[in-house]
This record gives structure tokens, C-alpha cells and sequence, in this order.
């Protein structure tokens, strides 16, 4: 281990690793997961608990409200995205630009709309699961 490197959390070897997205301040594994030994909370996985869709009341952010609702529907969740157009909430997310997809008060997206696909897969390379 190297002089800059000595004792610092969240880095392996030289590696700086990336923040568990479960809010918890643990650090994830190099293959992306969070063990228990990390955190004490997690194991990888996480339960979906909110889902909201950032945005000013345009076209792209009621698109991105209706895709994430059907990936949530078509992956097993009742779990429905809230709409939150407040742009003083917005702002505490830290969002500059929108549509902005926020899970487990994340934000995992922003300025883009995704299509349920794309969703999809970004919900299952964050390791939520149906809760």
C-alpha cells in the first residue's frame, strides 16, 4: 500500500471503491456488491423502497414517469414512481438538468428519458429487489 493510500476507507489496494448505493456510507466490493464486513447493513442487494421522476411538467419527464412505471410493473413491483415537480426539492437532489430518476433518494439518472428497458437494466446493476 502507498503513502497516500494508508488507511484510508473505501480503497483496496491503490483502488478507490465506489459508495453502496443503499445510502449506508459502506463501500462496495470491486465486483459491485456490498457485504456485510463492508457495511454491516447490506449484502449486494436492496429493497426498493421509493422510485420518483424529477421534473418541470414537460413531454420527456411525463415520458420518463410512464416508462418507470411500466419497468416497475413489468419487473414485479406495486411500488408506483412519484412525480415530484417542487423545483426547491429538486434542487436538494442536487439537479441541474431534467428528467431525473431518484431511487432510494439516489439519483441514478438525469437529463436523459429512458426508455422501460433501459430502466430496467438500471435497476438490476444497482441490485434492487423486489421487497
Amino acid at each position: 500500500m502507498g503513502l497516500f493510500n494508508f488507511g484510508k476507507s473505501g480503497e483496496k489496494e491503490g483502488k478507490k471503491l465506489p459508495k453502496c448505493s443503499c445510502q449506508c456510507g459502506g463501500t462496495a466490493s470491486e465486483a459491485g456488491e456490498t457485504t456485510k464486513a463492508d457495511t454491516g447493513c447490506c449484502s449486494g442487494s436492496r429493497e426498493l423502497q421509493s422510485v420518483k421522476v424529477l421534473g418541470s411538467g414537460c413531454k420527456n419527464c411525463h415520458a420518463l414517469l410512464e416508462n418507470t412505471g411500466k419497468a416497475l410493473k413489468s419487473l414485479g413491483f406495486s411500488l408506483e414512481p412519484e412525480y415530484v415537480t417542487d423545483m426547491a426539492k429538486i434542487m436538494e437532489y442536487g439537479v441541474m438538468s431534467m428528467p431525473a430518476l431518484v431511487v432510494n433518494e439516489q439519483v441514478l439518472s438525469m437529463g436523459k428519458v429512458l426508455n422501460t428497458s433501459d430502466i430496467e437494466k438500471l435497476l438490476d446493476k444497482h441490485g434492487f429487489i423486489h421487497g
